[in-house]
């Protein structure tokens, strides 16, 4: 829990808001935070957290573009290819939300300027 004079905060909570992340978002995540060098595809994601199949592409899609997941194509035996995607490292992931907290952090300043 983070305590943040008038409320506290769960580190997740914290997570969810400045990545704007939705709950299915959230459970796809979870599942690689769980299980952070493994690779996996989005079928897997999806039968491991429950969730529909589009639900986590998107997910994944949104994770990826924030820079959350790194993206590997892997090539199929009878032709074509799939995507799996794996966790970055911790310290990169905690290096994008600490940059914006700290936008957070200047724009509550510059409004306590203003006043």
């Amino acid at each position: 829990m983070i305590d943040f004079a008038c409320k506290e905060f769960r580190l997740n909570d914290v997570i969810k808001c400045a990545l704007n992340l939705t709950r299915a978002d959230m459970k796809v995540i979870g599942l690689f935070f769980d299980t952070p060098e493994k690779w996996v595809n989005t079928e897997d994601i999806a039968n491991d957290t429950g969730l529909d199949l589009s639900t986590v592409q998107r997910s994944v899609k949104k994770l990826h573009e924030k820079e959350i997941l790194t993206k590997s194509q892997t090539n199929l035996d009878r032709g074509g290819y799939t995507y799996i995607y794996k966790l970055k490292e911790k310290n990169e992931i905690k290096e994008i939300i600490m940059q914006i907290v700290h936008k957070w952090v200047n724009k509550v300043d510059n409004e306590l300027e203003a006043w």
